[in-house]
């Protein structure tokens, strides 16, 4: 299938089921932390996703291509970014499985209604306004910062969409860990599996990837650390894994 990208964007191959993604590097572009969180997620045969702040469709895409999930919605805010998901997914021959919605995540039990998904994943803003500069590329900056939607948003409307037992899967920044586990549970979503990203063996983590139960008791499971790198730019070989190479 052939398309006609805009200004500024390119096609770029992901490794995976031959799919590739439309991105625009001046925008925004996806990162590892969606990869991971694709790598995390479980997803099983006939259930139902929805992504919520899906940017250019990464996560859908990649969960399309690793797991046997029957249908994926994505939704975004940005249509610059939801456009070029839905001509990603049509590039990709997908539209028969995956939905690229444009709305607002503070909306989406309004828009799917509720208890309407198996599974959830977000790939979210991680900074407040207190934390960092802002980005002055608009784009960039709702991607980053806490601008159009908070933690709390993403959390509530997470629990408000899945069926009962269902799964939310999150990753996030570890320093806000304290903060985000007390969010959690004011919306019944239990963390059940926990896993720590370190960028080297010796480093501190700069990520966390969460599951989530809606309804579930009490118990997590604390993963063994995902090591990102075992020398300066080579990937140990469980990312190389997750990426697909």
């Amino acid at each position: 299938m052939t398309i006609k990208l805009k200004e500024g964007e390119r096609l770029d191959e992901l490794q995976r089921n031959g799919y590739w993604i439309i991105q625009n590097s001046r925008k925004f572009c996806f990162g590892m932390d969606a990869v991971l969180l694709s790598g995390f997620a479980r997803v099983r045969p006939g259930e139902c996703v929805l992504d919520l702040g899906t940017g250019t469709g990464i996560i859908p895409i990649l969960l399309r291509g690793k797991t046997e999930g029957r249908d994926f919605i994505g939704l975004e805010i940005q249509e610059e970014s939801a456009d070029m998901a839905r001509r990603s997914v049509a590039y990709n021959q997908l539209e028969s499985s995956i939905s690229i919605v444009t709305g607002d995540i503070k909306e989406a039990a309004a828009l799917f209604g509720a208890a309407s998904f198996d599974v959830v994943t977000s790939n979210p803003p991680y900074m407040t306004g207190k934390h960092g500069l802002v980005n002055p590329d608009w784009p960039k900056a709702i991607a980053r910062h806490e601008i159009l939607c908070t933690l709390e948003d993403v959390v509530r409307e997470a629990a408000k969409v899945l069926r009962p037992g269902g799964r939310f899967y999150l990753i996030h920044r570890p320093f806000r860990l304290a903060e985000i586990m007390t969010v959690l549970i004011k919306y019944k979503l239990e963390p059940k599996r926990m896993r720590l990203v370190y960028p080297f063996v010796d480093k501190e983590p700069n990520m966390v990837l969460l599951e989530c139960l809606l309804g579930g008791k009490s118990r997590i499971t604390v993963e063994k650390p995902l090591i990102v790198y075992k020398e300066q730019g080579v990937y140990t070989d469980e990312v190389y894994d997750i990426y697909g190479y």
